[in-house]
Parts: C-alpha cells; structure tokens; sequence
C-alpha cells in the first residue's frame, strides 16, 4: 500500500501563528525608526501539555548572527518579545518556539505532592539537567553538574524529606542556568520577516513648502537659492524641520500655461514648474533664474544650519520640449495623429506635460534613467523627496527603485503625493514610500475626522503606512479655508500638528490665509503659483506665522505629539467640539486637545475624560494648561465644560499637570 511521504522532521511539535508584526504574510517590510522596541507578538503552542518556550530574534541585514530574546505569555497561547533597533536600515526579524522537557520537568515537579513521584521526578531531572550540561561549558557546566548529582543523592535516601528534594529541583538560579541552553533540535522557526528603520524625522516632523522663484525682494523680480538663503531664519524661526521646493528645473516654452493655467502664455509668463525640461536641460538641470549647483548646495548647508533639511519634489514627467522627447521617443504614448500624448485626468488637461509610458519595450533604459534622477540628487546632498503622482507611474518601478536607492542610502525619506484610492496609497506605502499624503484635507466634521484618524493611526496600516497631513497644497484650495476665515486657518492648524506626527502647509499661502478660488466650486487658487510668480507681503499684521511657531514649539516639547499610536478621541456632547488626547507610555506627557469645528459661531459642551489613562486619581485635583494662551485651568472631575470663541481662539491644546506634594507638604504641578 502507498504512503504519504514522510517529513523531513516528524519531532517538530511546536507551532507558530499570527506573528504581527506582518505586512501581507512578510511580501513587504513593517517599519519603524531607529530607538524604537519593536513589540512583536506570537501564538505560540504544542499538542499535548508540555511546556512551550518562545523567543523573538532579529539581525540587521547582512549580518550573519541573529540575536535572540524571551517572550513572555500573554494567556490563551499568545506570546510577546521585543527589542530595540539602533541603526537605520534594513532588519530581519523572526520567532521560535519549541517544547521544552526541562520547564515542563520544573513545572510538574512544583505540581506533584506524592514522596514516591517526588524521588522518581527528581531523577528524571537529573538527567536532563546532564544533557543540558553537556550542552554547557565553563562554570555553567560544573553547576549543573554538581546539581543533577546532587538531586540524585538526596532521592536515593529513602527517609530523606520530599520538601526539600523538591526545593533542591526548583532552585531559581540553577533553573535560569539551565534554561540559557535549551534543547532547540526540534524547534519550529517562522519565516524571517522584513522591517525597515527609518531616522526620526519619517515619522514626526514639520515640513513648509514654498516656491523659490518668488522669494524675490521686489514684485515682478524671479527669486533665488540666494534670496532663500535670506529666508532661513525667518522659516527656522517658524518651527519646520524640512523645507520642501517644488521643481527646481528649466521649465518647458512648449506649450506653456499663463496665469491661472490659461491655455497661451505670454512672454514673460513662467509657467508651470511641474512641466519639466526645456533646451537648459531636464530633470538634473537648475533653472538657471534661481541659481546654480553652487548656490543649491550653499542652500542645503544654510539651512541645515538653521535646523532645516532641504525636501526636492520629483515628478517623473517632461515638457514637450524635455531633451528626452527628442531623445528617447519610445518612452512616450503616441497619439493616433502621431503626436505626444499629454497627461490628462478628464475633465482636467495637461498640455504642458508628457507622462512617461511604463509599457515601453524600453523599459530598462528608462527605469534606469528615472531611478537615477533620485541618484543625482543625493549626490549633491539631497535626502527627502515629495513626489509628484506616483500612483501615475507603474508600481513595479517603485518597489524595484526604492529598494535600490535605499539599499545604498538608507536615510533617504520617500513622501508620496498620491491623493488616490485608498488601496492605492497603501500599495505605495508598501511599495517602500516612507509617508504618504491623506485626505485630511477633506476631513472637516468630528465624525470624519474621528473615523478617518483612528483607521490612520489604529487601522490595518498602522505597520507601514504613515500619514502626513495637510490643510492646503499648492493644487488644493478646501473650500473650509475659503469661507472659514482666520478661525478656520486656525482650526485646521491645530487639528494637522496634533491629531498626526507629521503634517506640511503650503506657504506663505497658509499663513497669510490666502483663500480665494478661481471661480467659485474650484479648489485652485485664484492667482495661483503654480502659474506665476507671487510677492508675499510676509509682515502683515494678521499673519498666523508666530501662531504657527508656537504650534510648532508645542510640537517639538511635548512628545506625546511625536507619535500617532497614543491617539484616543474623547467623548462630547456637542458635535461642534472635537477632543482627543495623545499621552507617551510613561504617561509623563499627555495632551488633551479641543477643537471648534465651526469657524463661524462659539461653542460650548461638555467632555469626558479618561482619568485611568491620564493616571489620575478620582477625587484629585489636576492643571490643564493651555499651551497655546499658556492660561491655566484647576479640573477635578472626569466630565469638564469647555467654550471656545472662534473669533478669539477656535482650540486648546491642554498639558495635563498632575498634583505632586513635596516632603514639606507644598504642592505643584507637574
């Protein structure tokens, strides 16, 4: 009779499930930045009743030794282990499990109560306490040694005491002695699984996005790198950590846009920066209006040492006039008039741009050629790149691209501006991209805001995706901001820098609270930058810019804000109101925020707080202090009424300060 063929092992006995972190069964990296203790979690079990022993090793790439420690039980066979990546890079990860005769020996033995079973146990342990000895080396193995001897004297003694035999097997620190050589021939190992550390700035920073070209000092006069080197302090000042350029490069003349994206330009209109490639050259050349490499790189070296990194905005499209038109034919989709076909999103067209086609025979070539866009630029010092519409490029290419950039570079910070569906954006997102944009951007009521922000930060793609929200762009105009006033700009603020760790404004449109639409039901600026220069007149008297520098410091002092995990909204009884707190494991910093949704008219309501998870005391009396009017409030019950007058200040952003009494019965808050 035929059998089965047997496998290759038939002692293995222990079984892993459900090992998170997981992105698609281990197909693509969970991601973290360095410093973090990755939580890794297990279900961990055998047949039977014997004990099962589980630990979580990991490794950076390359390295040829894992390291390995404990996990503990949870209950109903879950386990969980962690440990600290220190290095920015690609990590491996695993868990391994196996039954262990020995803990099961130790856990019996404190079972059994009979003498007899006693003696008899004490001997079976004595002998897998020489098999671990002779695993063992060094005053490890004389211990042993010496203990399975020992366990078999005293149960040779018929009249000896059974309690002290059983004491003698579970010595607490022969047993740790032991258990550091486990019996691991039969142990079962999960498939390793990827993780990439990132630097801190993926998951929490500022970032300000502006248009060199018009940081001109004059109306009508085209900026430069240089006229921006004069604006460092001003946007340090502000609070950013990263500021991001739209394209640097020539711009195309082939049918190029004029203001408010008219279809003909006139000779002096500057066009689109995002219809890249003219005769200076394509997406390795400068604009030669803002400078050269030796500006650019003087740029990058200001502003780091104003505290600033420099982000560039990649968009893999050319003008029609781009030298890789002429050049390389083949990467573009022909029209059946022959003609170039241009990017289209129906009922928008883009004239001024070509897109790339990704079903080229010429593939190679031009992966190679856009992948090395990114080399060039990290070349000259450039580490963040926004791009430009990646779910328009074909997802192979991301994943191969990435992988390959990062390999070397492993700093380097993806963001992608992929306002799309959402499977889409998180395609990318495991595809390798460091962040994403969100649609908080048309999140205005506390039910969409409430739903949307606990999927970002407690939903599926907690692992890999990371948000990066913004209340504007220089494409989107919400209408919330054109009707919403100063409280609106305000709100939106607030709502962007505390409900997620990293989020942008476009500036200084935001700050000077630019609000106005091409036409009414458009969200395109009227005026718009992407189609001319601008003079902004930054010392204005209502500008939210030192509004914007404290939110900023806020940001940077409190770190419950530089994580998105702690989120948790808080219920009110008005739906005009939104509260949601973010506090740090310690509970050493924990922020209460509350918003006026409605830019036009006051509200007042109640909230609940959670006092358990704020770590106080029922009865005691706590501070909330408002770090936006630094004003100071003493609550001592879980249900609080708060009013916020939009017109005066449409948020709190509360710290909350525990009661603390010294050794000479004076009290402050912490």
């Amino acid at each position: 009779m035929r059998t089965a063929e047997l496998p290759p092992e038939g002692r293995v006995r222990a079984v892993i499930e459900s090992v998170t972190p997981q992105v698609d069964g281990g197909r693509f990296a969970a991601k973290r930045v360095v410093g973090d203790e990755v939580v890794v979690e297990a279900d961990c079990f055998s047949d039977g009743h014997d004990a099962v022993v589980a630990v979580v090793c990991w490794r950076r790439d390359g390295a040829e030794n894992w390291h390995a420690t404990a996990m503990v039980p949870l209950g109903n066979d879950r386990w969980r282990g962690q440990f600290k990546v220190g290095e920015i890079g690609r990590w491996w990860y695993t868990v391994s499990a196996w039954v262990d005769n020995f803990q099961s020996w130790r856990r019996d033995l404190a079972r059994r109560v009979d003498p007899e079973d006693i003696r008899i146990a004490a001997l079976v342990g004595a002998q897998l306490i020489d098999e671990i000895a002779a695993r063992s080396d060094g005053a490890d193995r004389e211990a042993l040694v010496a203990w399975a001897q020992r366990l078999r004297d005293d149960a040779a003694q018929a009249d000896g005491d059974p309690e002290a035999l059983k004491a003698n097997g579970l010595d607490a620190a022969l047993g740790e002695i032991a258990a550091r050589r486990p019996d691991r021939r039969f142990a079962t190992t999960h498939a390793a699984l990827p993780l990439d550390v990132d630097r801190p700035l993926a998951r929490f920073g500022a970032w300000y996005e502006l248009f060199p070209r018009s940081a001109g000092p004059v109306q009508g006069a085209h900026g430069t790198f240089r006229n921006l080197i004069d604006r460092l302090p001003e946007i340090a000042g502000m609070g950013f950590d990263v500021l991001y350029l739209p394209p640097i490069h020539p711009v195309g003349r082939k049918r190029r846009k004029g203001p408010n994206n008219a279809l003909v330009a006139g000779p002096d209109d500057v066009g689109s920066p995002w219809a890249i490639g003219a005769a200076e050259g394509g997406h390795t050349a400068i604009h030669p209006l803002l400078g050269d490499a030796d500006d650019l790189r003087e740029l990058i070296g200001r502003a780091k040492d104003a505290g600033l990194e420099l982000a560039l905005d990649v968009a893999l499209q050319c003008a029609p006039d781009h030298p890789w038109v002429e050049e390389h034919p083949e990467w573009f989709r022909r029209r059946p008039d022959g003609s170039v076909q241009y990017a289209e999103n129906p009922p928008k067209k883009y004239q001024d741009i070509y897109p790339f086609d990704f079903e080229t025979s010429d593939w190679q070539a031009m992966w190679a050629a856009l992948a090395g866009i990114f080399r060039y630029w990290i070349g000259e010092g450039v580490r963040i790149f926004r791009v430009d519409n990646p779910h328009t490029k074909a997802f192979p290419f991301w994943e191969w691209a990435i992988a390959d950039i990062r390999r070397d570079h492993p700093d380097v910070i993806f963001l992608a501006e992929a306002f799309t569906r959402p499977r889409v954006m998180h395609r990318l997102a495991k595809l390798g991209y460091t962040q994403s944009y969100t649609y908080f951007t048309w999140r205005n009521t506390r039910q969409e805001l409430t739903e949307y922000f606990m999927e970002l930060a407690h939903g599926p793609g907690v692992d890999y995706f990371r948000p990066n929200v913004w209340p504007n762009t220089p494409d989107i105009l919400p209408e919330y901001l054109q009707v919403g006033g100063r409280p609106a700009f305000v709100a939106r603020l607030v709502l962007a820098a505390t409900l997620a760790a990293s989020y942008g404004i476009y500036g200084p449109a935001f700050e000077l609270m630019e609000h106005v639409p091409r036409e009414p039901g458009s969200e395109e600026y009227l005026d718009s930058e992407k189609y001319q220069l601008r003079h902004w007149d930054r010392a204005r008297a209502d500008s939210l810019a030192r509004l914007i520098g404290r939110v900023n410091r806020i940001r940077r002092e409190n770190p419950a804000l530089h994580d998105n995990v702690s989120l948790r909204f808080l219920p009110t009884d008005n739906d005009n109101l939104i509260a949601y707190t973010k506090t740090t494991p310690s509970r050493d910093n924990q922020i209460v925020v509350v918003v006026n949704l409605d830019p036009h008219n006051p509200h007042s309501g109640w909230l609940e707080l959670d006092l358990d998870a704020l770590g106080v005391e029922p009865g005691t009396s706590f501070q909330m202090h408002d770090l936006l009017s630094d004003a100071r409030y003493l609550w001592s019950a879980a249900r609080n009424y708060v009013m916020l007058d939009p017109q005066r200040m449409p948020a709190h952003i509360f710290r909350v300060r525990r009661r603390v009494r010294t050794e000479r019965d004076f009290d402050y808050f912490l």
